[in-house]
């Protein structure tokens, strides 16, 4: 991609740090050449000025941490005011999102083809505020960023089994250099960038924030030196750019203070965002280690309502099936990673009960809605459950464009078979509101909505428009 000078000009944009009675906390990055100046930041009546939290690449990333308080409505940046949804008590706007960019060639798209989603979504946030936008995992994608050097040129087919470390950090130079690019090209982007400015974001990661079914792969890839440099860039990154973050601020930000696992909960007035790290613990049968766990199985401390994001989706079709006879057909091993990524894969069996266990107790205590990414696809789904069923909404694909028509139906014949890993608790796949197909092929984003404490959803699809609202 040709650089331009916006695409070394980036923010303000907002990460989400708590709510409180002070009010909502929030963190503002902004990234400028090095050198170049960076003005102050105001917030009621206080000025806050800038402090670098990261120097990388000709860059420097500067970061302003501030409360709005309810009757604050935004700040203002180097002259410009830049409106906030800060009265969360009442009625609410929610988006969701992702999956933003695509494995093969995402930095030479037309920027108009390719942020066109994210334009609607800006234009949606206009006419009525959102409050929160959630990230559910792959805001990049990172494959390509491993070609081009000698050590992961052919990742993760053929990993050097020896590196010195000269060589690996010489790696680690260039991996983050791809890194910082393609998040760079997204945030400077004024879709995405315009709404982040406004609307504060939390962020999960998913496998292609670091590479394409990290954790799946075979774990002699993985565990090898180059691998557990492409993961430690990936995750300096990540916390750099989808939270305004670096290691020190891990205790504040996430669930576990040590930083094995990068899940993390917001309580906002009525409403419980609870989301576990399915990348940094997971490994070919493991979905996550007990830190994870420990954080989906808690009980809401807010249990008017549980949104849960689960970066693939919880509640699937029966992909076990396509697991144990892919090996009949040539060609259909390459797909192994990508089925073994999910909760339904015969090798991660017991951590799904699990992880369904989970939210049927999270459901005794009030309602819990599943919020997934992932498979480029609209669809929802439910799950039995006392004293009324556990949602689950999937948006996936606000950038990446949809898959073939087969592919939709082919997973629509999947979800009409049933499943029901839990005994009483049946899983069926439906279509989202007014729509025939269980799986809609179709770019899309989602919108949630508190009305009077009732919630709804909607999804945005690129040809079909809004669906009817889903009660939830």
């Amino acid at each position: 991609m040709t650089e331009t000078p916006d695409d070394r000009h980036v923010g303000p944009i907002l990460h989400l740090r708590g709510h409180d009675a002070e009010g909502l906390r929030l963190a503002a990055i902004v990234i400028r050449p090095e050198g170049a100046p960076c003005g102050t930041l105001r917030a009621g009546d206080a000025t806050h000025d800038p402090r670098a939290i990261a120097r990388l690449e000709g860059l420097t990333v500067w970061r302003f941490d501030f409360t709005l308080r309810t009757r604050d409505r935004g700040y203002v940046f180097e002259g410009e005011s830049y409106p906030v949804e800060t009265d969360l008590a009442g009625d609410l706007r929610l988006a969701f999102l992702s999956c933003n960019g695509e494995e093969i060639g995402d930095m030479d798209r037309d920027p108009a083809e390719r942020d066109a989603m994210w334009d609607r979504m800006r234009a949606e946030h206009e006419t009525r505020p959102f409050a929160v936008l959630i990230q559910g995992g792959d805001q990049i994608y990172a494959d390509e960023v491993t070609q081009g050097h000698p050590l992961s040129d052919d990742w993760p087919d053929d990993v050097p089994s020896t590196a010195s470390r000269a060589d690996l950090d010489d790696l680690a130079r260039h991996l983050r250099a791809g890194f910082v690019r393609r998040y760079m090209r997204s945030l400077a982007s004024p879709g995405i960038g315009g709404i982040m400015a406004r609307v504060p974001t939390l962020a999960v990661w998913d496998d292609h924030d670091i590479c394409d079914g990290w954790g799946s792969l075979p774990e002699a890839a993985t565990d090898s030196a180059v691998g557990r440099t492409l993961f430690a860039v990936a995750r300096e990154m990540y916390l750099l750019f989808q939270h305004g973050a670096v290691e020190a601020d891990i205790p504040e930000i996430f669930a576990d203070p040590s930083g094995a696992q990068l899940g993390w909960q917001r309580i906002l007035p009525g409403l419980t965002l609870t989301t576990p790290d399915l990348r940094s613990e997971r490994r070919r049968r493991r979905v996550m280690g007990e830190a994870g766990w420990a954080l989906l199985e808690a009980p809401s401390p807010e249990p008017a309502q549980t949104f849960v994001v689960s970066s693939v989706p919880l509640l699937g079709p029966r992909l076990s099936l396509v697991e144990a006879v892919m090996w009949l057909w040539p060609g259909m091993q390459k797909y192994e990673d990508d089925l073994r990524d999910q909760w339904q894969s015969r090798a991660h069996r017991a951590d799904w009960r699990r992880a369904l266990r989970a939210m049927l107790r999270l459901r005794a205590r009030g309602p819990v809605t599943v919020l997934s990414g992932e498979i480029h696809l609209a669809t929802r789904a439910e799950m039995a459950a006392d004293p009324g069923p556990v949602h689950q909404l999937v948006a996936s694909g606000i950038a990446h464009r949809a898959p073939p028509g087969a592919y939709a139906r082919g997973l629509g014949w999947l979800g009409s078979l049933g499943e029901g890993p839990l005994g009483g608790h049946p899983i069926r796949i439906l279509p989202p509101p007014g729509l025939r197909r269980r799986y809609v092929a179709e770019r899309n984003f989602l919108v949630l909505e508190r009305d009077a404490g009732a919630w709804a959803a909607v999804w945005h699809l690129e040809e079909t428009g809004p669906t009817a609202p889903l009660p939830l």
